[in-house]
């Protein structure tokens, strides 16, 4: 059973910070690159960041530069994204996803996907 849980979403002040973590199981884990996109009413699924399966190559999007920062460990089958200086903007369901290619944007690429967390971002 190939399986990805996010975890660490909720309800958090702007200018607050956030870790959500996503855990894996029934794949060779390292072998994959993680993305993170989120989805809120009304707006189409979007890309927030990407890993490389050895973790030593990230992509951002452009207003996740600076203040997200995408992790992980292989050991732990877990990826993070720490976030910080949250804006109501960033209010949205948070889902990771996997992929046996090279890390990129296109949520089509991407072969398994999490149920996704809550993120909450007050004013």
């Amino acid at each position: 059973e190939k399986q990805l849980v996010e975890s660490g979403g909720g309800l958090v002040q702007a200018g607050g910070s956030l870790r959500l973590s996503c855990v894996a199981s029934g794949f060779r884990f390292d072998d994959y690159a993680i993305g993170w996109f989120r989805q809120s009413p009304g707006n189409e699924r979007e890309f927030v960041a990407a890993i490389r399966h050895s973790g030593l190559t990230t992509y951002y999007a452009t207003f996740a530069k600076g203040r997200f920062t995408i992790s992980r460990d292989n050991a732990k089958n877990t990826v993070y994204l720490q976030m910080g200086g949250l804006k109501p903007e960033d209010t949205g369901v948070y889902y990771c996803a996997a992929q046996d290619g090279g890390a990129t944007m296109k949520a089509e690429n991407y072969e398994y996907w999490g149920q996704g967390t809550q993120v909450t971002v007050s004013s």
